[in-house]
């Protein structure tokens, strides 16, 4: 009878996780076929092109993301409430959640307008530093609507309301897209403005995606009985330092991973303008991949910590373990894909029949093979860190997240690309260990926080199960 509980448990689970996190994994793969679109679109503008805009989309979206993982500290906090029935604690932390990403935006957006100074200390040529400053300085126009969806998707989330999320980022993408062509390429009239149209499509994207989702929350039955704006002429101190202490560690913690992914990016520049156009195209295709534990990711936080909110961690420990498992077979099918087809993902990028394209097709065809190899542990280790976000754990995975991705990842990749001589392909092979490794560390830890000997209160709940 325990048996058939517990499996009547785990489908019921599987059923709710996969409710939320199918629409928000869609979202996220639609949102990452824009980056997608852009590579391929500068590949065909030229490997210069291809090189200097991957590296400065890269060196944005790592700065968003950072800043999008501080004010992602709503989410925990919205489902806990959620789970424990206080309405008017999600409309005060989702009024603040705008303020708080506003105030991120302002000096992030001056950062990225002054990064060509340090893209030439760090050794880019200088070309792929004039191309690149050409889309930064249009693009930080985007990071307040980026931000504000961001916040406003993890609310949503928090209350389970995740599907408005996937069809507004898809009716985004396919904007940006048809965007980037228009305005990249010259047509139907509108001048040929290549990386400065892709960059502007983009923020045109993202401004309505953000207008898209605010709409929304007054217009969807359940979600305009929250008064998520009525306060928005107050700052609340105290709960805006409390969204920093829950989500700064978040933030913290992905711009380490994004920063390992980003650095390598510069090395390989370092490597010459073919290693770093290959290795566009193969982290892209990564990312791309990635997405899709990402969102999972999100709804993992969002059930975890709905189940906290009713003190029930034995719920919230199963809830994780279904989220991982369900990423590890999904990231285990990818990987496959990409082992049995490797000439066809690197032929979206570029013509592999073209003699001038040879040395970039043979320099991405093994950094793809490793990526592949590394799938199944990189879904693991982001839904794993989610259920640690859904238990409001943040500090700790921050501090797991400088050994594992810098200490062993980056060290790793500098010393096998540049003193054993590998190159790439070595920048790749310590990256691929970091990643391993983090997965190991969060599945242990979320294991140790969820085991009942070991835990007397989590984010607040007395010992439960």
């Amino acid at each position: 009878m325990t048996s058939m509980l517990i499996k009547s448990n785990i489908r019921t689970e599987i059923r709710e996780f996969l409710q939320l996190a199918v629409p928000l994994a869609s979202a996220q793969v639609a949102q990452s076929a824009t980056g997608f679109a852009d590579t391929v679109m500068m590949g065909a503008l030229g490997q210069e092109t291809l090189a200097a805009g991957g590296l400065a989309s890269l060196t944005f979206v790592m700065l968003m993301n950072t800043a999008g993982g501080v004010v992602m500290g709503v989410s925990p906090i919205v489902a806990e409430a959620y789970g424990a029935g206080r309405k008017t604690r999600i409309e005060q932390v989702t009024s603040q959640g705008l303020w708080l990403s506003l105030l991120l935006a302002i000096p992030m957006m001056f950062l990225i307008g002054h990064l060509d100074s340090f893209m030439s200390q760090l050794g880019q040529a200088q070309t792929t530093v004039v191309l690149a400053n050409t889309y930064l300085d249009i693009i930080l126009w985007g990071l307040i609507p980026a931000l504000g969806f961001a916040m406003l998707r993890g609310v949503v989330s928090g209350l389970s309301q995740a599907r408005p999320v996937m069809i507004i980022v898809i009716v985004g993408t396919l904007f940006n897209i048809v965007g980037n062509y228009v305005l990249g390429f010259g047509k139907f009239g509108f001048p040929r403005m290549e990386l400065a149209g892709l960059a502007l499509a983009s923020v045109l994207s993202l401004w309505g995606m953000f207008l898209a989702l605010v709409v929304y929350t007054f217009k969807h039955q359940q979600l305009k009985t929250y008064r998520f704006f009525q306060d928005l002429h107050r700052l609340k101190p105290g709960i805006l330092r409390e969204l920093v202490w829950i989500g700064a560690p978040i933030g913290v913690a992905v711009a380490l991973e994004s920063g390992l992914f980003t650095v390598v990016t510069y090395l390989m520049g370092v490597l010459g303008v073919d290693v770093l156009a290959a290795h566009q195209i193969v982290l892209q295709t990564t990312i791309v991949m990635f997405m899709v534990p990402l969102g999972m990711s999100f709804a993992t936080t969002a059930r975890v910590a709905q189940w906290l909110g009713q003190q029930n961690l034995e719920a919230a420990r199963r809830s994780g373990y279904v989220s991982i498992a369900v990423a590890a077979v999904f990231m285990a099918l990818t990987a496959i894909a990409l082992l049995t087809h490797p000439q066809q993902v690197i032929g979206l990028y570029l013509d592999i029949r073209n003699p001038e394209n040879a040395n970039v097709v043979k320099l991405a065809m093994p950094m793809l093979t490793i990526s592949a190899l590394a799938q199944l542990l990189d879904g693991v280790q982001k839904t794993a860190m989610g259920a640690l976000y859904g238990l409001q754990d943040t500090r700790v995975p921050m501090l797991l997240s400088l050994p594992t991705f810098w200490g062993v990842g980056l060290t790793t990749g500098y010393f096998l690309g540049f003193h054993l001589g590998l190159g790439g392909v070595g920048l790749w092979i310590g990256q691929s260990i970091g990643v391993a490794i983090a997965a190991g560390v969060f599945v242990w830890r979320f294991y140790k926080l969820t085991t009942r000997e070991k835990v007397r209160e989590v984010g607040g709940v007395e010992e439960a199960g």
